[in-house]
């Protein structure tokens, strides 16, 4: 019997660990716009003060670092992936990279891709929410671009052309 308790205890404690780590979620389908290749899906997972954002992105230049950010509106209608705006960037702060103090909040880490054109990734971060707040993402554009962010150029880190779009829904 006291074996029992323990076990059941137990289960109670990592379900109540687990609830409290793991949060609201969304996703994003990347497709790729007009010409061009790269497509991938990128999760989004409250996990305590933090969202953890992973995912895997194909069909880029090998070798090379491509820009990658949250957008202002979730609309990829326009083949060029231009329907979904500016970055996101609900508290008016500068292009910046993503380490820094100061930057967008849809100024995420650039992606980099490996021989084969895949780039996987997984980081956490503090600029972005999911399912609440100024800084939620849902139902935001989430773009990758085709050349590096260089973190400085105003508004936009001077990526390049969006080689794919997604909308960011919740999942």
């Amino acid at each position: 019997m006291k074996s029992r308790l323990t076990l059941l205890a137990s289960a109670l404690v990592l379900t109540a660990c687990a609830s409290m780590t793991s949060g609201p979620r969304a996703v994003a389908q990347l497709q790729s716009t007009t010409g061009n290749t790269a497509t991938g899906t990128v999760s989004f997972t409250k996990s305590g003060d933090k969202v953890v954002v992973k995912g895997e992105v194909r069909g880029l230049k090998p070798n090379a670092e491509h820009g990658f950010h949250v957008h202002e509106k979730g609309d990829c209608s326009s083949g060029d992936g231009l329907s979904a705006g500016g970055h996101f960037n609900p508290d008016g702060k500068p292009h910046g990279n993503h380490s820094d103090m100061a930057h967008h909040a849809g100024d995420l880490p650039s992606l980099k891709a490996d021989a084969s054109g895949v780039a996987k990734f997984s980081f956490e971060t503090t600029s972005i929410a999911v399912g609440s707040g100024p800084s939620d993402v849902t139902g935001r554009g989430l773009i990758v671009h085709r050349d590096p962010d260089d973190y400085k150029t105003q508004p936009t880190g001077n990526a390049g052309p969006r080689l794919a779009c997604a909308v960011i829904a919740r999942g």
